[in-house]
């Protein structure tokens, strides 16, 4: 009996006295709802026991799931796979050695330390990770984040914020400049906030795992992304250029720090190296029209060539022979170690004042991950896990941390050089990782004469994507104006205010854009295709028609209790008919007339109406099309009440068509439709349309 209760409300005509009049012009579609009355312990307690049962079967497939490599490695086809993974992971790993040393620097930290956090990464990402292509390493942005905070934390406990690359300082290791006893330098000091706040990032990412709450990277969306990018790239170029200049000038930190940055090297032009300059332009000078060759050729050559490398041994060689340093005073890298340090836990006592800044950069170095992995899955036919991703990645800051490692992410420029150059499988991550176990073990102390102007033309030269942006405003501008807004205010957020901030102004400003386009949808008449059943937006479209009688309005958003005025008024603009006022305008009319009986003046009653501006309303049916009506709150039940009334006053019928399952649920546990009311619901707008003319010729008829 439910079930029929329940269908005869939600018929595509409800049962009324014309009931057989209707049935001539209207073929009536009955839909049963499905019995959704269910016990609600019993689903509980079978869900309890389906997540809490531990059978063989289901702890092999948990523990092969967490450790993909012992899913893929026995399946893995040497032939087939091996030379493709071999070549670029050879390749990678030659990109990434000047890269890792390059990007310690943005950091604040010693060029060892981007070494370490290269190779473990590719190696615990190639265990845990579920991505064949995308490449996890350093990453310029989330570098910038760290070493804002290394800055910020080195600078609290007391030492010199330069030199910003904090290489071996002579004399006592255990005492600053006051003779405070502490327990290690400034270099030491700096790693040792960078690896406590990579293992919290860490930590956060297994927890965003654990609990399943991927969904957060939806609220990052790609143009709020590529913003706060294009923003941490503008901020990363401006730290870069002391370096180009050969100036000795401390590094910003905070709010504003891109214009005190900025004010300080004005201030200090006068300082320039010449040495440094020159080294400088003549880097850029080979570097941008080689990688600019790579990128036009990329499809004919077999890998792309490692520019970078070379630029580095031969600048490595001539500061060395050419004794740049001590000659022209140019600045180097110094001391790298071959070998590895002692494993060292995080500082725990530092986790307080660097636990709010891990936020963003775990959110930050999840998102890109997990975007850049479902991208290259999507384009090459495999699946990946977005939760194990963000396993992967936790595990890739948590596990590194206690090896002098600093936070990673993936990286789109290496996963595309890698994905290019024939990478297959994981495998090539070990690959990758074994080329820079080379280098730390043999090749390292050879770069000890590197410029740093060198390594900050090569980070600003890996810049190139992100900045052009801004060449793509126009296009970006033509597809979506909103889009481009949302790109445009997180970039200046992030670029001007700082890295933190802009991410969270992103995240607020998308998010009120779309209460906005909720809030102010478009909502338009609608005309009829001739010879078809379909209804379009009268002002999209020419050659429609329109039903004598009948207006079709279409609200192209969810009906709820921010933009229910909204619907309201656009509803009364576009049909050109206030209820409200109508009424009340009867009201006054009708009063007017009682007074003027009252005073005998009967023969002017005919003329009151007219004088009063009360005008036909031209037509006698309104169709709501709900198409676009994702859900209805309260306040929305409310107010499709409140304008079926409204009309229903002044003889206006209103119908519904189009409601998805969501909105019809909605309206029947709203109570929408009641006994000897006409509002009825249909399956279509032209359906509703027939109907509405079939009905009011049927009582032109009678009449």
């Amino acid at each position: 009996m439910a079930a029929m209760t329940e269908t005869n409300n939600i018929h595509a005509v409800m049962e009324g006295p014309e009931d057989d009049a209707k049935s001539s012009f209207h073929h009536r579609i009955f839909l049963e709802p499905q019995e959704k009355k269910r016990n609600m312990k019993a689903l509980l307690v079978k869900q309890a026991k389906k997540t809490c049962s531990c059978t063989p079967a289901k702890m092999k497939d948990c523990f092969l799931g967490f450790f993909p490599i012992l899913q893929w490695l026995p399946k893995y086809n040497l032939k087939e796979y091996l030379l493709g993974d071999v070549m670029s992971g050879v390749i990678v790993g030659v990109l990434l050695v000047p890269q890792s040393i390059a990007y310690s620097l943005l950091a604040g930290l010693e060029p060892i330390y981007g070494l370490y956090t290269s190779f473990f990464s590719c190696i615990i990402y190639c265990i845990f990770g579920t991505s064949r292509h995308i490449s996890v390493s350093i990453f310029g942005v989330v570098c910038l984040m760290v070493g804002q905070v290394v800055d910020r934390e080195v600078e609290r406990a007391g030492f010199e914020l330069e030199p910003a690359v904090l290489s071996a300082l002579p004399g006592d290791r255990n005492s600053t400049r006051n003779g405070t006893e502490v327990l290690c330098d400034k270099s030491c000091y700096a790693m040792a906030v960078a690896a406590t706040m990579t293992f919290i990032s860490g930590v956060y990412q297994v927890a965003m795992g654990f609990f399943q709450v991927g969904f957060v990277s939806v609220y990052l969306s790609d143009s709020l992304l590529s913003g706060f990018v294009t923003g941490a790239s503008i901020t990363v170029l401006t730290s870069q250029v002391k370096y180009l200049l050969g100036l000795d000038i401390p590094r910003s930190g905070g709010v504003g720090s891109l214009v005190s940055t900025w004010t300080n090297i004005f201030r200090n032009i006068h300082s320039t190296n010449l040495c440094d300059l020159i080294t400088s332009f003549l880097c850029f000078l080979v570097l941008i029209p080689a990688k600019e060759l790579n990128e036009h050729f990329k499809s004919k050559l077999k890998a792309p060539i490692p520019v970078e490398l070379f630029v580095v041994v031969a600048a490595t060689l001539a500061s060395h022979f050419g004794k740049l340093r001590e000659n022209y005073g140019s600045s180097i890298s110094g001391h790298i170690p071959t070998g590895f340090l002692p494993p060292r836990s995080p500082d725990w006592t530092l986790i307080p004042n660097v636990a709010l800044d891990a936020i963003p950069i775990a959110i930050i170095g999840f998102a890109i991950t997990v975007s850049l992995s479902e991208m290259f899955a999507k384009k090459h036919g495999y699946s990946v896990r977005a939760n194990q991703e963000m396993y992967a990645i936790g595990f890739c800051n948590i596990i590194p941390s206690f090896f002098h490692c600093f936070t990673t992410s993936a990286a789109l420029a290496k996963t595309l050089v890698k994905e290019s150059t024939g990478c297959r499988t994981q495998m090539s991550g070990l690959v990758t990782s074994l080329v820079i176990l080379l280098v730390l073990l043999v090749i390292a102390p050879l770069f000890y004469s590197l410029q740093k102007c060198v390594l900050a033309v090569i980070t600003i030269v890996n810049l190139r994507g992100a900045l052009r942006k801004f060449r793509d405003l126009p296009k970006m501008w033509h597809l979506s104006k909103v889009d481009t807004v949302i790109w445009g205010v997180t970039m200046a957020a992030t670029a001007l205010i700082s890295t933190e901030i802009g991410l969270l102004v992103g995240v607020c400003f998308s998010m009120l854009c779309v209460i906005f386009r909720t809030q102010r949808p478009e909502a338009p008449l609608l005309g009829w295709v001739a010879e078809s059943e379909t209804y379009e937006s009268l002002a999209a479209y020419k050659n429609l028609q329109t039903k004598p009688g009948v207006v079709v309005f279409r609200f192209e958003a969810p009906l709820y209790y921010i933009n229910k005025e909204c619907f309201k008024s656009t509803l009364y603009k576009q049909t050109g008919v206030n209820p409200v006022w109508v009424k009340a305008a009867k009201k006054k009319a009708e009063k007017r007339m009682l007074k003027e009986k009252e005073e005998g003046s009967g023969d002017k009653q005919s003329s009151i109406p007219m004088d009063l501006g009360l005008e036909p309303v031209g037509f006698h049916t309104i169709v709501i099309d709900c198409c676009a009506v994702q859900f209805l709150d309260t306040a929305g039940i409310r107010t499709l009440k409140e304008v079926c009334k409204d009309y229903g006053d002044i003889d206006v019928h209103v119908l519904l068509a189009q409601c998805n399952p969501s909105v019809r649920s909605s309206l029947l546990r709203g109570e929408f439709f009641r006994e000897g009311e006409e509002h009825l619901l249909f399956h279509s707008v032209h359906q509703a349309v027939d109907f509405a003319l079939g009905t009011q010729g049927h009582r032109a008829s009678k009449n």
